[in-house]
């Protein structure tokens, strides 16, 4: 049975659990940590709940991951009243933490869960966003576990936002009535992350379709894959339908999956671990998306402490890690979460799943990058990573770079091997200056 409404029986067991909006918040106060639920999960009508009552709330923190929608407790008439502490950051924060009005962590996906269940970062309320109940009282996180099942396991309140739209997702992904604090019922359409279409030049169709033609031949039949949101995501995909048992193991899935689902490329017959499950922590897309996941027993969702942990991504035969950088220097050290010293986005699921693709029988932990930004005026394949920026993953890390103009692997090489090998498939515009940079500091 699905259950798309509150049952009467369960309503009645738990009548004194639902309230309005403005209640359920009224048990945030001042000095409080609040935790909110991330992703296309954001519950937007208890946040904006919580803002309408800013002007009696001081010093509150509120922590999340990358969250989709408005985030009007950055704004800056809100300082003294909320500051935001980003896990990671999203475009909807990125202003207000390069203002330094909002703080960032840098941490990795798969230790964020510990922070809260060591005590080490403890969560006084947490605002959530699941399905209705069933008939037992379970309720689904729906389009994303992530790191919210370990922040209400240990919140000392939990507020939820009961809403039918949240698909009935499976796996290791729900919490019951009895865990729930405060329930307010909604009835609104999740929010919502469409793939990147339209907007891109004809050069930039060009150079993505090359980067995903690249990597997509490094992708074996039965291989398992982690695939994240973005166009180089979902270039690749374009060039997989003619590939066989595919499986995914993935801290958070796009709408690109869905075509090779239907096709019979990704089936996870082969995969080592949960044979027959695409395995993930969160989805970011569309309406069709989250039709998709729901109460669909071809999906396992798991929290990430579980999806994002190395030694457990490694137990994957053939795994394939495809990740993003803002670039890449000619030791092969990583920049992928600040530009400088102005912090972008941040540690996210790259270093577990390079790590764990490295460790895997027969894995290719693989970054890959347009060669230049800002309409080829800078390459992304540089002397050093420049100053103020972090290297995310280590030159000890890297294997296969790939760009428009080929794939490298790195591992294993020396720094004189890696700077030829980078050069060669940096934008034939930079060459010189980057030959130039190699000689003078010996590393050629």
């Amino acid at each position: 049975m699905h259950y798309n409404t509150i049952s009467e029986v369960v309503k009645r067991k738990y009548e004194r659990k639902f309230v309005t909006a403005a209640e359920a918040v009224s048990v945030i106060r001042s000095g409080d940590r609040v935790y909110i639920h991330p992703g296309c999960a954001v519950p937007q009508v208890l946040v904006d709940a919580m803002v309408a009552r800013y002007e009696e709330l001081h010093d509150v923190e509120v922590c999340h991951l990358l969250g989709v929608g408005d985030a009007d407790y950055v704004r800056p008439e809100m300082e003294g009243h909320f500051r935001h502490n980003a896990f990671f950051i999203g475009k909807n924060v990125r202003s207000a933490v390069q203002e330094g009005r909002a703080d960032f962590t840098p941490i990795f996906l798969s230790e964020i869960p510990s922070l809260f269940y060591s005590r080490d970062y403890p969560i006084d309320v947490a605002l959530i966003q699941v399905s209705p109940p069933d008939e037992h009282g379970y309720c689904s996180f729906g389009v994303g576990v992530e790191c919210t099942k370990a922040a209400t396991d240990m919140a000392k309140v939990v507020v939820a936002q009961v809403n039918p739209n949240n698909p009935r997702t499976l796996g290791d992904c729900f919490i019951h009535m009895t865990e729930i604090d405060y329930c307010v019922e909604v009835n609104t359409p999740l929010k919502q992350l469409p793939q990147l279409e339209g907007d891109e030049t004809p050069e930039e169709l060009e150079t993505y379709k090359r980067i995903g033609a690249y990597v997509a031949g490094l992708v074996e039949d039965g291989s398992t894959l982690q695939l994240g949101i973005g166009r180089i995501p979902d270039s690749v995909v374009k060039f997989l339908e003619d590939r066989k048992h595919l499986g995914i193991h993935s801290e958070m899935i796009s709408d690109g999956i869905i075509p090779l689902v239907n096709m019979g490329v990704i089936t996870n017959q082969q995969k080592t671990l949960l044979p027959g499950k695409v395995v993930t922590s969160f989805v970011l897309g569309s309406q069709q998306l989250f039709d998709f996941v729901d109460n669909n027993p071809f999906m396992e969702f798991r929290p990430t402490q579980f999806t994002n942990d190395p030694f457990t991504i490694a137990r994957n035969r053939k795994m394939v890690a495809i990740n993003s950088a803002l670039e890449v220097d000619l030791t092969g050290q990583v920049c992928a979460d600040s530009m400088g010293y102005k912090f972008f986005s941040g540690f996210g699921g790259q270093v577990d799943f390079i790590r764990g693709a490295a460790k895997s029988e027969g894995g290719k932990p693989i970054i890959a990058l347009p060669s230049t930004a800002k309409d080829g005026t800078i390459s992304r394949i540089v002397p050093r990573v420049r100053e103020g920026a972090g290297v995310t993953t280590s030159r000890g890390d890297i294997h296969y770079v790939v760009t428009e103009f080929g794939v490298v692997n790195l591992h294993g090489r020396t720094i004189r091997q890696r700077t030829e090998l980078l050069i060669s498939i940096s934008h034939p515009q930079f060459r010189e200056e980057l030959e130039f940079f190699a000689k003078e500091h010996h590393y050629v």
